[in-house]
């Protein structure tokens, strides 16, 4: 697992160099455990942006996330509804958007984004390249790629805070190998 040095985000906003990675995922089991590690990291709250083609696997990657974090019932994509709200029993929550659907960036202010961006809750935005500029920085920008049988995943930071998420991932997929 080496480290690359490129943004993976399409969207306008400044990566914080020296914060990209990457990872082979070979399977959905694999990508759902990546998304339980990112529960652990995130500490319930921040920005993930999650970017890929249809059936790349940000939806699985999502429902581990989510379910590491307390959920107990099944992790749907959003794709009709444009969010989808998970209250946890210790008071934090996570909102799963998926802006694949979106047909103007100025319907972000009809789902009231900007407000439910708080320290209780973490969101997790699919296609966020949607919205064009209407996003804070993601604190970790994903990118899933189809690579053969399994996924070829990346990050880049764009906060401080994502920064020091990727440098403990990077330190934990180390130790990992």
């Amino acid at each position: 697992m080496t480290a690359i040095n490129s943004t993976v985000t399409t969207i306008p906003v400044t990566a914080i160099p020296g914060t990209a990675g990457a990872v082979e995922l070979t399977d959905a089991d694999a990508t759902v455990a990546f998304g339980r590690r990112l529960a652990a990291l995130f500490d319930g709250h921040g920005l993930i942006t999650l970017q890929g083609n249809l059936g790349g696997g940000k939806t699985t990657l999502s429902r581990g996330l989510i379910q590491a974090m307390g959920h107990e019932g099944n992790v749907k994509s959003p794709t009709y509804t444009l969010v989808e709200p998970y209250e946890l029993p210790d008071q934090r929550r996570v909102l799963h958007y998926d802006l694949y659907r979106l047909a103007d960036p100025d319907e972000l202010e009809f789902l009231g984004m900007r407000d439910f961006i708080d320290d209780n809750t973490l969101t997790v935005i699919e296609w966020p390249e949607r919205a064009g500029a209407l996003l804070p920085p993601a604190d970790l920008a994903l990118l899933l790629e189809i690579h053969g049988k399994g996924r070829k995943l990346t990050w880049q930071a764009h906060t401080e805070r994502g920064a020091e998420i990727a440098k403990r991932l990077d330190a934990q997929l180390k130790t990992a190998c």
